[in-house]
């Protein structure tokens, strides 16, 4: 039986190594062993009780039919009004656009600006989507290697290298995953300068802003030509909800308010709803709190590493990753992980996922256990190590 042929877009999609780290480590628990997730970028607190509440009492009131294309409008001026308290960025909210996620921002932005022929320029080390959605629209993902020297984030000069008159757009992760360093103000002025006079679109992914631990938080929605994109399911503790937004320029909105059509219609109405209570101030307040005990969990597992010996060589400033060199102990970073969740019990991420630059020597740690996980981590490494 003759099977139908794929695109050939899907040659270039790569899987995620970390799902089959995770199947493995699923597999081990079940069997009874006792595994430690530092693999998946998912926080292990619970959705906020005034969010959860808002949800149900949003499904008891009926608000399960579609919402426009473009978000519910209180929650569009939500967002804005967030920007406006958070990071005094003056945005209209008819520049916001409520999304399934921030993968549903990032597939708009890229529907909108990429097509055959063109390219995109993206770090690496970066979030894996941001090269495979490039590719899903046909365009070409141009990934800059970015090391230590420039902090693991663009620079204007590592952009003028690269950039050629195919190039539509520049995305910027900060802080990024998977190193969870964040770009300095200035430098993003710079490459904003640029970009504007080049003609050249703009991506900024902020969906780890609200959890920066060091420095100041710096929105580029203080520029109305830029697309900034956020999410509710880092800071906001939403994964499973899907929701997401996009902040564009006005030129833009009808030509995204189309694709939205057509893409997913609408985001999920009950999320919405639920959404807008997490700008309330009690919710905030417990927010705050686990962005404290965030950066705690970062401060301990990034000195035990370093003291273990994995090279770490510049302080992630934000998110909830360290990005760690084990060439110390190994050369292939996916056997590296798949021995050690099957010796120690620890899951963690293979650099692979995150691209080609140096990717073999380096491993993802999530600080999304408690501390008193993350120290059984730690002793369950050092027996490893020394092994």
């Amino acid at each position: 039986m003759n099977e139908p042929r794929t695109a050939a877009r899907m040659e270039g999609i790569a899987p995620f190594h970390v799902m089959d780290i995770l199947a493995r480590a699923q597999s081990l628990e079940a069997a009874g062993r006792d595994i430690i997730h530092l693999e998946i970028g998912e926080p292990d607190f619970a959705t906020p009780a005034p969010i959860v509440e808002a949800g149900v009492a949003a499904l008891h009131a009926g608000h399960t039919r579609y919402t426009g294309a473009l978000g519910l409008p209180a929650l569009r001026e939500a967002i804005a009004g967030f920007h406006a308290t958070r990071w005094q960025a003056t945005v209209d909210p008819a520049r916001v656009v409520v999304t399934p996620g921030a993968s549903g921002a990032l597939l708009l932005a890229l529907g909108l600006l990429a097509g055959r022929g063109d390219e995109v320029l993206m770090a690496d080390p970066g979030y894996p989507c941001n090269r495979h959605f490039t590719r899903f629209c046909d365009a070409r993902a141009v990934t800059i290697a970015v090391d230590a020297s420039c902090g693991f984030q663009l620079t204007l000069e590592l952009i003028m290298r690269h950039a050629s008159p195919a190039t539509r757009a520049v995305l910027i992760a900060s802080p990024s995953n998977p190193t969870g360093t964040a770009i300095s103000r200035s430098e993003l002025v710079r490459i904003h300068d640029w970009c504007s006079a080049q003609g050249v679109a703009l991506i900024v992914d902020e969906i780890y802003l609200t959890l920066t631990y060091d420095g100041d938080e710096h929105s580029a929605a203080h520029w109305d030509d830029v697309f900034v994109i956020n999410s509710f399911s880092k800071g906001f503790l939403m994964t499973g909800w899907r929701l997401g937004w996009l902040i564009a320029p006005d030129w833009a909105l009808p030509g995204l308010e189309r694709l939205a059509q057509n893409l997913f219609l609408a985001a999920a109405t009950p999320a919405q709803h639920a959404a807008l209570a997490a700008f309330l101030p009690a919710t905030l307040t417990e927010l705050d709190r686990h962005k404290t005990e965030l950066s705690a969990r970062r401060d301990y597992l990034l000195s035990a590493l370093r003291w273990l010996g994995f090279v770490i060589p510049v302080t992630p400033q934000g998110a909830f990753y360290v990005y760690a060199d084990c060439s110390r102990f190994a050369h292939d970073s996916h056997a590296f992980a798949n021995q050690l969740l099957g010796q120690t019990g620890i899951a963690v991420t293979p650099g692979i996922d995150f691209g080609s630059h140096h990717a073999k020597c380096h491993v993802r740690f999530a600080y999304t256990q408690p501390l008193p996980r993350l120290a059984e981590a730690v002793t369950r490494l050092e027996r490893f190590l020394q092994a």
